[in-house]
């Protein structure tokens, strides 16, 4: 995590040296120097990372060079939003000084496209800086002491070599999943289409799959089946010339005098030819497809029934492989797990004891979460426990604040997994501990606060989003998330949720960083090094003010209300990215305070549940801001900030409503949010067209994806409608248009008509609805352009006839 950190303030100076910035005092020489020191650390945190587990003093210096990172950045960003308030400002002199010019003929002043803050910010900045280039001169001569190896980047992570040799009386609870392998080895069933036919394990470390592959490799009906059976530990990085030669020696029983690949793979070719052969491929972690191809043809000429085995912790490898079989290993049943773990623990210990120990036994077992690995490691642990007390002590503590020993064990293979990151996955891995076991992760929610927290690097031309969900998906392929809940169309994960070893593996790797207080719980910790809080608060539990030693938080999740908390908070928490409100039910209204606007840095913004009637107008002077959500709850929210239009960094607008009430005014002037991505919704209302927010807003918003509009009716004309210019907004993929209730006027049913028909999408959109549309006749005419359309919803509505709607070719609900 400190890696990825440093990595990232590292880039942030290297552009700050060419920003207009460093043209005023002696700021230039100062970044320079900064940024060369976060070049000389950097180099030492690849063995920081991995001593810090096992040496308290490396980890107390990890921390503190973390805590020098963060205060960078937030002075950095201090910088940049600085930077935005100036352009906004000198944005809105230019809209004045346009509207106030009379004479089309007047010549249009100029106004810069970025502005520079005031040189008091200049030099308070460059003060910062000043006082944190001598704290990092302070850790970088501490680094010194510990002697660490120097990298320049994520370097080979030793990993242990697996063989095919089994104590099969020590395995339990794969019975049936041993069964259903043995039975593909040996060609039950159907016949393949491809020779060898591969099958691939997947699951997350310690779940089994080498154990797995183990057993069927040495079942008696296989190896009475395969002529030559071969296994070969692959790991990371893949050598193709030592795979080969494994290969060729378990064949020909000696090491092969052969050093060329192809030579390699021709002797193999000839060795397996028209023989019946079985391969495992144990621990495979390149995606490199390139790599296997050579294999693959030197292995066609096998006889038909021949097979190769894959375990990954991968999901891409697999693919990869090619098509054939895939096995997801899931956890053992709570009974096997704990026969496991009994077997381990109870060795050679008094019955008696064991009938003592059986009720603490199986409560401790409940951590393991089916992992055979967490059951053994456990089992292991306990064996050499003698008293009822030091079984308790482990009961009733986290895992990841065991010994370091222990630790070490336990966690040993998602270490692996862990280092095999790029450095901003693993932040984004360490950031999910701040949720508690068994939360259910929306992936594009997850996505967002990675976004808030800038976890995703941006620099090339594609979308935040999208590099986003490729580190979600690089995550869930390495089996850190589970229990996956997809959509039915495209078949995107949509939710899922994270196996309880590996958060508490999150918990180990962000330790001091990611808290979760449930109501009094864990009040007596010292917050100061707190970055990430998750705080569930009730009314009659005492508020916990300890928090407030939190003053470095990025992400406050606070959920139920307590006004005391909410108005003192704005005081104290000055650096959040994240801020999420979920006030749980209403009742009274309660508005955001005018406060709000101390976050300068916040990103997203959650408001669930909010009760009040409007939200502040300081809110649009928090201009960094991405994502804004608000859930209202009751009828009292009447309008939003009438500023809006200041927000130009606003990515997601979702506004819902519990009770579908859509009287909220709109302010003018959302057209200027030219970076939006989602707007949910907008609403058309209004008789006074002079304060209406109209349709032709939405003109310039070209990078829209997900638009909703509400109130469709009869404020709304043809015109209006065709102002918006839907079709060009290429981007788009799915739009729900909601028309409002009305009484069955006949002049109202046409003039509907022609605005839906005037709302005409791209051709490219996946995703319609239409809701509450009484005018029945015929469908619109664009609708049979919308080749790409996956789902057509059609909510509380006439028509007289549908059009040909199996002419649309991906049509799927």
């Amino acid at each position: 995590m400190a890696w990825a950190l440093v990595s990232a303030i590292k880039d942030q100076l290297s552009s700050l040296i060419t920003s207009e910035f460093t043209s005023i005092a002696n700021v230039k020489g100062e970044v320079q120097k900064l940024e060369s020191k976060f070049h000389t650390i950097q180099a030492m945190l690849n063995d920081a990372e991995k001593r810090q587990v096992k040496e308290e003093a490396v980890k107390l210096w990890l921390d503190k060079l973390k805590d020098v990172s963060y205060q960078i950045d937030d002075v950095l960003d201090e910088w940049n939003t600085a930077m935005i308030k100036a352009e906004i400002e000198k944005q809105q002199k230019d809209d004045e000084e346009k509207a106030e010019t009379s004479s089309a003929a007047k010549k249009r002043k100029v106004w810069p496209l970025i502005s520079v803050p005031t040189l008091l910010q200049h030099h308070d900045i460059a003060h910062k800086i000043k006082e944190l280039n001598e704290k990092l001169d302070e850790i970088d001569r501490e680094g010194e002491v510990y002697t660490f190896v120097l990298t320049r980047g994520n370097e080979e992570v030793e990993r242990p070599r697996t063989t095919s040799f089994v104590d099969v009386s020590e395995i339990l609870g794969r019975d049936k999943v041993r069964d259903d392998l043995v039975s593909i080895l040996l060609g039950k069933g159907s016949e393949e289409v491809r020779n060898p036919h591969v099958i691939s394990l997947v699951g997350m470390g310690g779940i089994g799959k080498t154990t797995l592959a183990q057993l069927a490799y040495n079942d008696n009906e296989v190896n009475a089946h395969f002529e030559i059976k071969v296994w070969v530990c692959v790991s990371d990085p893949f050598d193709q010339c030592k795979v080969a030669k494994e290969i060729l020696e378990s064949i020909e029983h000696q090491s092969p005098n052969l050093t060329a690949l192809q030579s390699l793979l021709d002797r193999i070719c000839n060795k397996v030819r028209g023989k019946k052969f079985l391969l495992v491929f144990d621990d495979v972690w390149t995606e490199d497809s390139t790599m296997w191809e050579p294999f693959r043809v030197a292995l066609k000429y096998v006889a038909q029934g021949s097979r190769i085995i894959v375990t990954t912790r991968k999901s891409r490898v697999a693919e990869i492989m090619g098509r054939g079989s895939m096995i997801n290993l899931e956890v053992l049943s709570k009974e096997d797990c704990w026969l496991v773990f009994k077997k381990i623990a109870f060795f050679n210990r008094d019955p008696r004891q064991c009938e003592q120990l059986e009720g603490l036994s199986r409560q401790i077992v409940e951590k393991c979460k089916g992992l055979p690995l967490a059951a053994k490691t456990l089992g292991s642990l306990m064996q050499f426990k003698r008293s009822i007390e030091e079984w308790r002590r482990v009961l009733d503590s986290n895992l990841w604040e065991l010994e370091v020993e222990e630790i070490e064990s336990l966690y040993a293979p998602l270490l692996l997994s862990y280092y095999d990151l790029s450095s901003p996955l693993r932040r984004c891995f360490s950031f999910c501990a701040v949720f508690p076991k068994d939360y259910v992760f929306s992936r594009d929610e997850l996505v967002f606060m990675w976004m808030a927290q800038g976890y995703i690097n941006s620099k090339t031309n594609m979308e935040m989003e999208i590099i986003g969900r490729e580190y979600f998906e690089n995550l869930a392929i390495r089996s850190f998330f589970q229990d996956f809940k997809k959509d039915e169309n495209d078949g995107q994960i949509i939710t899922c949720k994270m196996h309880d070893i590996v958060h508490d593996f999150a918990q180990l790797m962000s330790k001091n960083v990611c808290f979760t207080i449930n109501s009094n719980i864990g009040l007596e910790v010292d917050y100061k090094t707190a970055r990430h809080l998750e705080l569930k608060f009730y009314k009659e539990a005492q508020f916990p003010e300890s928090i407030y030693s939190a003053k470095n938080l990025r992400t406050l999740i606070f959920v139920n209300r307590s006004d005391y908390m909410l108005s003192t908070s704005f005081q104290h928490f000055r650096y959040l990215r994240i801020l999420t409100l979920d006030f749980k039910s209403g009742g009274t209204v309660w508005n955001l305070p005018d406060a709000v606007e101390n976050f300068i840095h916040l990103r997203y913004l959650n408001l669930v549940n909010y009760c009040g009637d409007a939200l502040p107008e300081t809110i649009c002077n928090l201009c960094n801001l991405q994502i804004l959500k608000i859930i209202i709850d009751g009828n009292k929210f009447q309008k939003l900030p009438q500023g809006m239009s200041r927000l130009i960094n606003l990515r997601h607008f979702n506004l819902s409503f519990r009770n579908n009430c859509l009287n909220v005014k709109f302010p003018r002037g959302f057209g200027r949010l030219t970076s939006l991505r989602t707007l949910y919704h907008f609403i058309v209302n209004g008789k006074d067209d002079s304060e209406r927010c109209k349709l032709g807003e939405l003109i310039n918003l070209n990078h829209l994806k997900t638009l909703v509009i509400s109130g469709l009716g009869s404020e709304v004309d043809e015109c209006e409608a065709m102002n918006a210019q839907l079709k060009k907004k290429i981007n788009l993929h799915t739009l729900i248009l909601i028309f409002k209730e009305w009484d069955g006027e006949e002049i109202r049913r046409e003039k509907d008509a022609l605005v839906l028909n005037a709302l005409e999408p791209p051709p490219n959109l996946e995703y319609l609805r239409i809701v509450c549309y009484k005018a029945p006749i015929m469908f619109p005419t664009w609708m049979m352009s919308l080749t790409n359309l996956k789902e057509l919803g059609i909510h509380d509505s006439s028509f007289e006839c549908l059009p040909p709607l199996g002419k649309l070719p991906f049509l799927k609900s």
